[in-house]
């Protein structure tokens, strides 16, 4: 089973991708599943129903959340997280209700996780390949893997409709459930994603960046450059 871990809708305010597109192309461009990560809520329950949609897909709601040692997709039961956790008591508060935290971006600059929680296992999974890095922020991910036995999946982190699905994982056992997706995660019961150590930057298709949200903001605050940014809901 495809799935693209790393989608933002429209409720992320960086993206313009509508909850409804997603619906209409995911399995069009190949996918069996979609997770919707957007930046600290999972306010798209609101408008779409979770678990397998009329024509097979499965939509799964997670989210991205950002703290001062990096950013983390999450999938549990957190659809209320507090805001302003640390790295350190997010992954505990992951930990403690068996739910899944992989690392997001972690060599993107300006929004780098920081290595000690790799090193120190509390994270033990990577986003290997992000859809909107660049090769060189990618393929540091590999070097974790081999120097901490992290395991990687890959997303597209996908802002806008031509980037859904540019980077997917393919999961070897049926999910059509959060709590399948996150068994799944769990056991390991996955292909990894890991970035090829070439020496030119492989050819993707074309995106329009994120802004980088600085470390500290984000969290309830208006960040200080772009104003289509993402920022938490207040």
């Amino acid at each position: 089973m495809l799935f693209d871990l790393h989608v933002h809708s429209s409720y992320s305010s960086c993206s313009r991708l509508k909850p409804q597109e997603i619906l209409r192309h995911a399995s069009g461009r190949g996918l069996a599943g979609v997770c919707i990560t957007d930046h600290h809520t999972t306010a798209v329950r609101r408008e779409l129903k979770e678990g397998i949609q009329p024509d097979g897909l499965c939509l799964i709601f997670g989210m991205e959340y950002t703290t001062p040692e990096g950013d983390f997709l999450v999938f549990g039961p957190f659809d209320d997280l507090p805001a302003g956790l640390s790295a350190a008591l997010l992954l505990k508060l992951v930990r403690k209700a068996e739910g899944v935290a992989i690392a997001a971006h972690p060599f993107r600059t300006g929004r780098t996780v920081d290595e000690h929680l790799i090193r120190d296992g509390r994270c033990r999974m990577v986003e290997g390949i992000n859809g909107r890095n660049s090769w060189n922020q990618n393929r540091g991910t590999g070097q974790w893997r081999n120097n901490y036995g992290v395991f990687l999946t890959g997303g597209s982190d996908a802002h806008s409709l031509d980037e859904l699905g540019s980077v997917t994982t393919r999961l070897t056992v049926p999910v059509r459930s959060r709590a399948d997706l996150v068994r799944a995660l769990r056991r390991k019961h996955f292909i990894e994603v890991v970035p090829e150590p070439s020496a030119a930057e492989p050819e993707i298709k074309p995106f329009q960046k994120e802004p980088l949200m600085p470390r500290g903001e984000g969290l309830g605050k208006k960040p200080s450059y772009l104003p289509q940014d993402c920022v938490v809901p207040g």
